[in-house]
Formats: structure tokens, C-alpha cells, sequence
């Protein structure tokens, strides 16, 4: 598994662990995570800028989501599902590294195998309206 992959797991774990707590701010909790979670500096950075990202912008991208799944209410959605489309969002949406479809696919993986057996559907149907509407291609 590359060392990506592995952050945006990680990342994965840590919001959804913010998410459970009701808590916004990641910071106070990032000593104590990371001690549970080693990592090389390389992915932890990677790590750490996709949980901060997402958290920043949350407001934001709960909007995006909520506007693109339709009869889905944010709070009803399994927590995996709602904090893998949140971190793919930020990535799609504020990284500009990263290519979108590398984004989008990297969420379907995680959902494959953190999620149940329709989340990758779910996530890659919400992503590819998002990706088609919000950033078509040229």
C-alpha cells in the first residue's frame, strides 16, 4: 500500500474519531492520535493536512454534499461514508496536487474497505456528480 494511501486512511480513522466526540477543532487531539497511529513524515504531513483541511472547511463541504446527495441527510449517512466524502471533497475541491479522479478513486478504495458493501457505489456516484458539476472538464 503506498504511503498515500495509507495517510488518507489514517486521516480516515482520525475524523472519523472527531466526528464520534462532536469535535470541530483536530489540534488538541493530534498528540495523542498520532502516538496510537505512527507514520513515516512524509504521510503524516499528507495526513495531517487532509484532517485539518477537511475540519477547516467542513461547513462547506457538508454543503457541497448535501446539495449533490439527494433525499440523504448528512446525519443519517453512516459516519464512514459522510467522513470519506468529506476528506475526497477537500481533496477534490482545495488540493490542487492531487488529480481528481485520483482523488475520487482513492475514496472508492477506502470505502471498499472500510465502508459496507454499497458504499463505494454511494461515495463514487456522490463524487462523480460533484467532480462533473463543480469542476467539469474543458
Amino acid at each position: 500500500m503506498g504511503r498515500r494511501r495509507k495517510a488518507r486512511e489514517v486521516a480516515l480513522q482520525f475524523l472519523y474519531q472527531l466526528d464520534l466526540q462532536g469535535e470541530d477543532d483536530p489540534v488538541p487531539h493530534e498528540h495523542e492520535f498520532w502516538a496510537r497511529h505512527p507514520l513515516s513524515d512524509e504521510a503524516k504531513t499528507f495526513a495531517e493536512t487532509l484532517v485539518r483541511g477537511t475540519k477547516a472547511n467542513q461547513a462547506k463541504i457538508d454543503q457541497v454534499i448535501e446539495q449533490y446527495t439527494e433525499n440523504w441527510d448528512l446525519e443519517r449517512m453512516a459516519v464512514v461514508d459522510r467522513n470519506i466524502l468529506r476528506a475526497a471533497v477537500y481533496e477534490m475541491l482545495w488540493t490542487a496536487e492531487v488529480p481528481v479522479k485520483v482523488a475520487i478513486n482513492e475514496a472508492i478504495e477506502i470505502a471498499k474497505k472500510f465502508g459496507t458493501k454499497e458504499s463505494s457505489r454511494f461515495i463514487n456516484g456522490v463524487l462523480d456528480r460533484i467532480h462533473k458539476e463543480l469542476r467539469p472538464t474543458p
